[in-house]
This record gives structure tokens, sequence and C-alpha cells, in this order.
């Protein structure tokens, strides 16, 4: 690799272990500090929707900061800066949820701008993006992985890894989000060492509706397309029950404190299948991928809901996660680029991200707090996961299942697969592995 390369993969590690590190456990830490919280559920709900608003809010930072009036490396470097101090502030929260909640909102609003800021830095400084960027970013699931495993001091869960000597169940426990501070504080510190990335669209007119992708609310004048971003959306509120409440819920069915080692699998299976999409697709056409990866969430729910207890069956459902997310939405920015007119494929990726890991994930949070404390769910005990799990997951199993055939008998196109799989380099650039 070229310095660069390594520069910016490096980038791309800190990026998503600062993230992964304190993200997959926060609902288990918050079940330990809040307990007996009547409200409980709702609680780690409003905690995981912080996340989903920066998401929405976050494009306008970059479009109107990064694009136009400063470096963006000197952007990302400060906004790193402020998060790693207020996910430090967050770590000695212990009392009250209310404040624990917009400290970690001020965090994820530094957080998510960064999010398109890295892939900018990445496309302005690689001689070949199709070529390069996905190999960079590479090492951002790599991080996620890895962060996963230092939390859990296991290899995957199979073997103890002492990493963090003295130190027992971290995951429940403020080290998460003591650790990612410190590797926040290095890596803003580091992104001022990045090449340099001045703003390329100073002086050019630009709007709100732009820099969130609603120049692209044309496509939708496509009853396909249409179908397709309402399903997107659809679909991402029963996902915000995986990514808020999986840890929590396999750690105290089966794995303890190697969940987050455990979890880690769902980022090596998201490797393997990213491998595999073109095959799939020339085989299995748009519509079928996206209804396998829609109904590999239901898989995944209902096998939660039904055998809780089932160690190989848990693991089962976490590898799903590259089947769930491969399959959709890497095939549905593929879909989206091929119908997108080739002058508003950014606004277009833009707005299928704001439908899912914006809105759809906001709405999702939301529900599973407010359905955990409805159906009496205490999160914090083995007992109480058994009691609760059945109902707890086969909602959003059913969910999946309901979109999955709205989606079937509405959605109807005629892809041209070859033109498909020959995008297939610019969905590896535009994915977001998590």
């Amino acid at each position: 690799m070229t310095p660069i390369k390594i520069r910016l993969s490096i980038m791309m590690f800190l990026q998503f272990f600062v993230w992964g590190a304190f993200f997959v456990p926060l609902g288990s830490y918050l079940g330990v500090i809040f307990r007996g919280s009547d409200d409980l559920n709702t609680i780690i709900g409003g905690v995981y929707s912080t996340q989903t608003w920066a998401a929405v809010f976050a494009p306008l930072i970059v479009g109107f900061i990064a694009d136009r009036l400063f470096n963006k490396e000197r952007i990302n470097g400060v906004l790193q800066l402020i998060g790693a101090g207020m996910l430090w502030w967050c770590s000695t929260i212990t009392e009250s949820p209310v404040q624990f909640y917009w400290v970690m909102m001020a965090f994820f609003l530094c957080y998510m701008p960064t999010m398109a800021l890295v892939n900018a830095i990445s496309f302005q400084n690689l001689d070949s993006i199709e070529n390069d960027f996905p190999k960079v970013r590479l090492w951002g699931t790599i991080g996620w992985i890895v962060s996963g495993l230092v939390v859990s001091q296991s290899m995957f869960g199979l073997f103890p890894i002492p990493l963090l000597p003295g130190v027992t169940d971290a995951g429940s426990s403020a080290l998460p989000l003591k650790l990612a501070s410190v590797v926040g504080l290095v890596y803003g510190l580091y992104s001022f060492t990045l090449p340099a990335s001045p703003p390329q669209d100073a002086g050019k007119p630009n709007s709100i509706a732009k820099v969130l992708g609603l120049d692209a609310i044309r496509l939708f004048k496509n009853p396909s397309y249409a179908v397709f971003a309402l399903c997107s959306f659809l679909i991402c509120i029963p996902l915000a029950f995986y990514y808020a409440r999986t840890y929590e819920f396999v750690s105290n069915m089966a794995f303890g404190d190697r969940s987050a080692g455990v979890m880690a699998l769902g980022q090596v299976s998201e490797l393997f299948f990213m491998a595999l999409v073109p095959f799939f697709l020339r085989r299995l056409g748009v519509k079928m991928m996206l209804i396998v990866g829609m109904m590999a969430w239901a898989v995944r729910y209902a096998v939660f809901g039904l055998m809780p207890l089932n160690p190989a069956f848990l693991i089962f459902g976490i590898v799903l996660h590259g089947v769930c997310y491969d399959f959709f939405f890497v095939t549905g920015q593929l879909y989206t680029d091929r119908v997108a007119p080739k002058e508003i494929r950014t606004s277009a990726q833009a707005l299928l991200g704001l439908l899912t890991y914006g809105a759809g994930m906001l709405v999702g949070n939301l529900i599973h707090g407010r359905w955990g404390d409805h159906i009496g769910l205490d999160p914090t005990t083995t007992e109480g996961w058994l009691a609760g799990a059945r109902q707890f997951w086969l909602l959003p199993a059913g969910l999946a299942v309901a979109v999955s055939v709205l989606f079937l008998f509405t959605f109807w196109d005629r892809p041209d697969v070859e033109a498909m799989t020959a995008t297939d380099n610019d969905a590896d650039a535009d994915a977001v592995a998590t």
C-alpha cells in the first residue's frame, strides 16, 4: 500500500473502533446504571435514538461546512476531539438518564458527520476510488471487529485474550466509553496529520434540499423505486432492535462478558457475504436479493425469540448479519445507483441513507424501548429476558415478514443485471459496514 492509503486505512480503523467499542455493549451498561427505573427499556431506546437523530442532521454539517468552508481533515479532528470529551463525560453519568441522553446526543452530533467526512477525505486523496476505496474501507470493519475483541477480551468468544488485565465483564461497565474516549482523543489528534482535503464546492450554490438528497425525490415518480424507498424505511424499524438490544440479550442468555467478541462475528459475516453479492445478484436479481435480505431479519428475530437459550442458534442469528446487511443495503445502493440519473446519484444515496439509518432506525429505536416497557421486560437479568424474549423479538420478526410480503407483491422491476454488476465497485465504495 502507498503511504496515503496506509494513513487513510488507519483513519478508517480508528473511526469504527471508536463507535464499535461502546455502541455494542451500551444497552447492557445502561441497564446496570439505571437498574430499577420503571421505564428502563424506554431509556435504552431513547439513548440509542440519539445516533439516528444525529444521522438526520449530519448532512447539514458536511454539506454547508466541509464542502464550502474548511478543510475536511481539520473539521474531522475538531469533531473527534469534542466527541472524545462527550464520551468521557457520559462515562461519569450514573444517576440522570436525561443528562446521559443529551450528552450522548452531543457526542453523536459530532460523530455522525465524520462518517461522511472520512469517505470524502478518502475520495479526495485516492488515485482510483473504485479500486482503492473498498480496500481502505475494509479497515473500518476490521476496527469494529477489533473493538469487540478488546472489550470482550476473547477471540470471538472462543478463548480468552487478557487484553485488559484485572477487568471482568467490561461491557457492563463504563470502560468501553472511556476506551472509546481515549482512542477518540488519539484519533482526533491524528486527523490533523491526514492529507489536506480542502473544500471543493466553495462558491457554488447549495441548499438544504440538495444536502439532504431531497432533490432525488423525483425518483419517486418511478413506482418501483417508490416501493423500494418505502420498504427501505419500514425494514429499518425492526433493524433498530438488533443494534440496540442484541448485546444485552445474548449476554444474559449465553455469552456473558464474551458477548462483544461473539457479536463481532456479525462483521466477519458481513465481509464474507460482501464478496458474494455480485455472484448472487447475477443469479437472483434485485428483487429476490432484497427479499432474502429482509427475510433474513425475520429469521434472526424468530430464532432469538423462540430459542433464546440455545447458544448455537444465537450465533446463527448474529452471523445472519452478513445476509441482512449485504443483501439488502448493498443491493439497494446498487439499485439506487442504476435508476438514478447521473446528476442526482449522490443525492439519491443521501436520501436513501436519510430514510434508512436516519428515519427508519429512529422510529425503531423509539418503538423497541416502549415495546419493552409495555410487555414488562426486565433486560438486566437472565430470568427477565427469558420471560420476555418471545414477545420482544417476535414483534420485529413480524414487522420484517410484513414488509417482505408488501415488497413481494408491490415491487416490480426488470433490472439489467449486466448494468447492475458493472456498478459493483461503486456500491462497495459507498457501503457503510457496521
